[in-house]
């Protein structure tokens, strides 16, 4: 179907599943909604248009996909991988050089350390009861970051160093509010909001660029 967002028409790809919940995703200029079987078009429609200044943030933000062979995303921009055998990986306005793979990689564990500790620093004084802990960096498949209070630990996704930095602070903030709710009720959004307004839409972006 056709929607007027945003003063033209755009074309919306409609996907129903067994979910409680409703997704919009961008795919260029095509919006995609996934629902659950029982909403209506209008009320697709009339949810769009609620959420239409969202929408508009979420496609602005939204990497695309046509991403080639030799680029990837940098802290949430497209950057051309260049490979020419110097000896220590660098950036240059949209292009990461480096000497190989294997040192494109150290260079991006080590731009996870420290920016992730950067991040980390700056949001925790925004706290004013947090207990010691340390910070854990790991490739993780499922899940952005985790907060174990057990060892107390806040462990982040390596793959977060191709997102953006607020991304990047969302996950953290979401991890920091456990230490008080070790669980996803609403007195822990309710936590969340106080230090990210925004974290719907952080989810949402997170979640579908984890579905690409």
């Amino acid at each position: 179907m056709h929607v007027n967002f945003d003063g033209k028409y755009t074309y919306v790809r409609v996907k129903r599943k067994a979910i409680k919940n409703i997704y919009f995703k961008w795919d260029k200029d095509d919006l995609i909604v996934t629902c659950n079987n029982y909403l209506s078009q209008r009320e697709i429609e009339k949810l769009i248009k609620k959420n239409q200044g969202s929408l508009i943030k979420l496609k602005e933000r939204t990497p695309k996909s046509d991403l080639k062979s030799n680029e990837m995303y940098y802290l949430g921009e497209k950057h051309i991988i260049e490979f020419d055998g110097v000896s220590k990986t660098y950036i240059d306005g949209n292009k990461i050089i480096s000497k190989d793979k294997d040192e494109l990689q150290k260079f991006l564990n080590y731009q996870c350390v420290v920016i992730f500790n950067s991040r980390l620093e700056r949001l925790k004084s925004q706290f004013d009861d947090l207990p010691e802990f340390r910070l854990r960096i790991r490739h993780m498949s499922t899940r952005w970051g985790v907060c174990n209070t057990k060892s107390m630990t806040v462990t982040l996704n390596s793959e977060l160093i191709k997102k953006d930095v607020s991304l990047i602070d969302y996950v953290i903030i979401h991890e920091l509010c456990h230490f008080k709710h070790m669980n996803h009720s609403s007195a822990f959004w309710s936590e969340v909001e106080r230090y990210y307004p925004y974290h719907k839409m952080a989810r949402k972006m997170l979640k579908e660029s984890q579905n690409d």
